[in-house]
């Protein structure tokens, strides 16, 4: 790989991973405003303007509580339990083409971490991994409660994902491909694969709500019966790696749902407007995360 490459492809895993930390930040921030709207009420409006530093007061929360691990738990596996479910869930956006190429100094950059000819089932094998991050937590937590909230959380998840599967699989048939770049870019125009499988689209949608444990499949984390579910026993930043993972598989879903059906950075129309190529190339990464915030929205709805 040449030099220019490999800095372009690490600037970018960079620049992924910070927008997906700050998307799942102030997806928070949203979710609690529109919630306060929709109950009349104000939502936070203390730290800084109309209350957009809550996130980063929340984070500061986080860090400043006090680490506890309980005696009776299995530390590694009570450490490895948050931290395999927020790795599973940064690892999913690197074969997601967050817009087309961009051209530096007469060289052609592509817009994605890598294009594997598996992208589809690299996801799917990500998603199954994180699994694991919630049975792991509440089994070394050495608590009923908690071993019962896991297994009510990964049974959802994984029930969800054979519909999921079956839902691509119909995708794929209509592609051709396996590759998340391909697929976007057969949508040119205005050729969205929403029009040509909108069953499959919905159902894939309701399969993301349940993934992410988002209402009505809110399930694990269900206060009055299971005590707070899989993360009982977790505190401080332990318990904020499980909360961060949920809201960043929401960014990552809303994604995936836009790349696979609704062209991802295409959008109609867009390349007769006679802008120079990487001006079309970041307007179709604008029109990209208009798709995705609107998905984001519906899931925190």
């Amino acid at each position: 790989m040449e030099v220019s490459v490999l800095i372009f492809k690490t600037v970018f895993v960079i620049a992924v991973f910070l927008v997906s930390l700050l998307i799942a930040m102030y997806s928070t921030y949203a979710e609690r405003k529109v919630a306060a709207f929709l109950q009349d009420r104000v939502g936070p409006n203390r730290a800084g303007p109309f209350g957009i530093l809550q996130p980063l007061a929340d984070g500061v929360k986080m860090f400043m509580k006090e680490e506890i691990i309980p005696s009776h738990a299995d530390k590694a596996l009570f450490i490895l339990g948050p931290s395999l479910m927020m790795l599973t869930a940064c690892m999913t956006g690197v074969v997601i083409p967050w817009g087309d190429t961009l051209i530096i100094n007469g060289k052609e950059y592509f817009m994605h971490i890598t294009d594997v000819n598996i992208g589809v089932l690299y996801i799917f094998g990500v998603v199954s991994i994180g699994v694991y991050g919630i049975m792991i937590g509440g089994w070394a937590s050495n608590n009923k409660y908690s071993l019962l909230g896991s297994v009510r959380a990964s049974s959802q998840m994984i029930s969800y994902e054979l519909a999921m599967g079956m839902s691509i699989i119909a995708l794929i048939m209509v592609t051709g491909t396996l590759s998340v770049r391909e697929i976007v870019v057969q949508q040119q125009g205005f050729h969205w694969n929403v029009f040509y499988q909108p069953l499959g689209f919905l159902i894939f949608l309701i399969c993301a709500f349940a993934e992410c444990n988002r209402t009505p499949f809110d399930l694990p984390e269900c206060e009055t019966e299971l005590v707070g579910g899989y993360h009982t026993e977790y505190s401080s930043m332990k318990l904020g790696f499980y909360l961060f993972a949920e809201y960043i598989n929401m960014f990552i879903s809303s994604a995936v749902i836009s790349a696979l059906y609704f062209g991802g950075f295409n959008m109609p129309f867009i390349s007769e407007l006679g802008l120079s190529h990487n001006a079309l190339t970041l307007l179709g990464v604008l029109f990209y995360f208009i798709k995705i915030f609107f998905f984001i929205f519906s899931l925190c709805g």
